[in-house]
């Protein structure tokens, strides 16, 4: 008796699903990749005189908030896919177990027939004295029958075998159904925990943090300690680049040694066959000269035990092939392990679509709301702004504004959450003050993508989106290229 899709009983979600392994491997690469961004922080804010910051008080809070978020958002999309996934092996399942039952039927109803007949139809041919051409014709019928009814049962066996894999790949999406739902329960009260932990930060901080945002040599420490994260991620990107280059070299290198390896042996081998053949082709005839000459003397003389003895009056064997041919040596390359995807993972991807530079002035917001301030005005007192702020609601989405790959997602002072993506030709867009970032290090975006959500993480007193442009590391006056 076949089990039906909804009659399977779910497993415990602690069971270990294909999920669990995945994920597992994909966050012990973010690990080794947020390794170096860590110490790439830490490097900038080595110089830094300011130790009191009120906002690094929330720092802790409000990644705790983003993390929260980004994974909440995840687990959504992941429950879609897995949904969807169980929908088409119910969809499938119906029509296998179709399928199988009415092979059943096929099956059942041929071993009747067959029962009825008796077991002796051949025998009982056989022996029937009929005409023989009658009796072969039957019997090749018979033989075609057999055929029929063999392909019948492997064709069931498959199917069932199909039925059990089915059922289990549905058993696997429930059970990772059930792990998405516990790790949802969970991010969510850690989610409600946090906010209120930072909304009570807030209140005992907020005279204080205002009176350092409007301190000019914060301000200036600020963008300094931007300037040098661009900086930096721009060098390691070099690096990056350098080692994919390597690796991609390193790997063209070995494909076509390995084609040059594979040639090498087939001529070989050919070489091979041509020669064994030559041999056999000159022993023939050989053999044949030999059988000629001893007909005309009247007598049969024994072969000679070696080929090469042939009468000096034969003609001679056509010229040797040539040896076989030996793969080329290896060229003597000094060892260079292989590069881990943490290692490249900031390495400027190609971006699919118009170059960057080409997109001047049809580049959309990346939020909706109101322009607060400009490129290039005064901040009060302090230096002018090297970006623009866009004021908009609280958990506003926040859209790639051209594709490309994100290279920094993680809290940095005076500016929070913030998210930096490469749009290749060292054009890059940065977005601040943001509550919560739904993409990670590595990742690649589309144009339109949904990438942070606003906020006003970083002590900063109003909600929105700081938003920067910036080429070659220099910020730029973003008005010409995007429409706010």
């Amino acid at each position: 008796m076949l089990l039906m899709l909804n009659g399977a009983h779910a497993a415990p979600f602690s069971k270990t699903t294909e999920r669990s392994k995945q994920k597992a491997a994909a966050e012990a690469e973010r690990a080794s990749l947020q390794q170096k961004l860590s110490a790439l922080k830490k490097d900038i804010g080595k110089t830094e005189s300011a130790k009191d910051d009120a906002a690094d008080t929330l720092a802790e809070s409000e990644q705790a908030i983003s993390d929260a978020n980004r994974s909440l958002r995840d687990l959504a999309q992941e429950q879609g896919d897995t949904n969807t996934k169980l929908q088409q092996l119910a969809v499938e399942h119906d029509k296998l177990a179709a399928t199988v039952a009415q092979q059943k039927q096929q099956l059942a109803k041929l071993l009747r027939e067959q029962y009825v007949a008796g077991n002796e139809d051949r025998i009982k041919l056989l022996l029937s004295g009929d005409n023989p051409n009658r009796i072969n014709r039957d019997l090749q019928m018979m033989s075609y029958v057999s055929q029929a009814q063999a392909r019948l049962l492997d064709s069931l066996r498959a199917n069932l075998k199909a039925v059990e894999v089915n059922q289990a790949e549905a058993q696997n999406a429930k059970d990772e159904l059930q792990e998405i739902a516990a790790e949802e329960m969970e991010q969510k009260a850690k989610l409600e925990q946090e906010k209120g932990r930072r909304a009570a930060l807030l209140a005992s901080l907020s005279k204080k943090l205002v009176a350092q945002r409007k301190e000019a040599g914060n301000v200036e420490r600020d963008e300094q300690r931007l300037t040098g994260l661009v900086d930096k991620l721009g060098k390691l990107i070099q690096e990056q680049a350098i080692a994919a280059a390597a690796e991609k070299k390193r790997q063209e290198l070995a494909a076509a040694r390995a084609r040059a390896e594979a040639e090498a042996r087939a001529k070989a081998e050919a070489d091979a066959r041509a020669l064994a053949k030559a041999k056999a082709a000159a022993e023939a005839d050989r053999q044949r000269l030999a059988k000629a000459n001893a007909a005309k003397s009247g007598t049969i003389k024994p072969p000679p035990s070696k080929p090469d003895a042939i009468d000096a009056d034969e003609p001679k064997v056509a010229q040797r092939p040539p040896e076989p041919v030996k793969p080329p040596p290896r060229e003597e390359e000094p060892a260079r392990p292989a590069a881990k995807p943490a290692d490249i993972a900031l390495a400027p991807a190609v971006p699919s679509g118009a170059p960057f530079a080409s997109l001047k002035g049809q580049l959309r917001a990346p939020v909706s709301g109101k322009l607060a301030a400009k490129f290039g005005t005064k901040r009060g007192d302090g230096p002018s702004w090297k970006g623009v702020f866009i004021r908009t609601g609280e958990g506003a989405e926040i859209r790639s504004i051209a594709g490309g790959k994100v290279i920094f997602s993680d809290w940095l002072r005076g500016f929070g959450n913030m998210i930096i993506v490469d749009h290749g030709g060292q054009y890059w867009s940065i977005y601040g003050n943001c509550e919560s970032l739904l993409k990670r290090v590595g990742d690649v975006v589309k144009p339109g993508d949904s990438i942070a959500s606003a906020g006003n993480s970083g002590g900063n007193e109003e909600s929105g989106l700081y938003f920067e442009l910036r080429h070659q590391g220099t910020a730029f006056d973003p008005a010409g290229w995007v429409k706010f």
